[in-house]
C-alpha cells in the first residue's frame, strides 16, 4: 500500500521565476524543513538523470532517502523517484495564473514506508504529518521567492 501526498500554494511569480528557486536541488535544504543535506551521487547536479542522498528527519526520524530525476521541464515540471528505504515517486508541477504573474506550485508524491518506518501504520499516520511538513516548506519557499531570494 502507498499513501499519496499532495500540497499546493500560489506564488506571486511567474513560473520562470519560481522554477529558478527550485531548479538548483541543493538549495531546497534552505526552505524544506525535514531535508538536512543534500549530497549528489552523480556529476549531474539538475536534468533526468540526476541522483542525490538527502538526509531527511522528521521528528525523532532520521533516514538518507537516495532520489533519482525522472522528469525535468523548466518552468513547468520537475519529477523524482525515491529509491531508498522509503520508495516512490514525486513531482512538483508550476502553472501560471493571472496571465502568467502567479503560479499554481503543487508537490504530490506517491509514498510507500518500510517496515521499520511502520509500513501500512506508517504511511496512515505518516500522511498528515508529511503534508503539516511539506505545506509548511511550500510557505517558507513562497516567502523566499516573493521577497525576491531567488537562488
Amino acid at each position: 500500500m502507498s499513501v499519496t501526498i499532495r500540497v499546493c500554494i500560489t506564488i506571486a511569480a511567474p513560473p520562470d521565476e519560481v522554477w529558478q528557486a527550485v531548479e538548483r536541488i541543493e538549495t531546497h535544504t534552505e526552505w524544506m524543513l525535514d531535508a538536512e543535506t543534500i549530497t549528489f551521487r552523480t556529476e549531474q547536479h539538475s536534468g533526468v538523470g540526476a541522483e542525490f542522498d538527502c538526509l531527511t528527519r522528521v521528528g525523532p526520524l532520521r533516514t538518507t532517502d537516495h532520489f533519482a530525476v525522472t522528469r525535468w521541464e523548466p518552468g513547468a515540471a520537475m519529477g523524482i523517484e525515491h529509491r531508498g528505504a522509503v520508495t516512490g515517486v514525486g513531482e512538483f508541477r508550476l502553472r501560471p495564473l493571472a496571465g502568467g504573474v502567479s503560479t499554481d506550485f503543487c508537490w504530490e508524491e506517491r509514498l510507500r514506508f518500510p517496515w521499520w518506518l511502520g509500513s501500512l501504520a506508517g504511511e496512515q499516520f505518516g500522511r498528515p504529518v508529511l503534508k503539516r511538513i511539506w505545506a509548511g516548506n511550500l510557505r517558507r519557499l513562497k516567502e523566499r521567492i516573493e521577497a525576491g531570494h531567488v537562488a
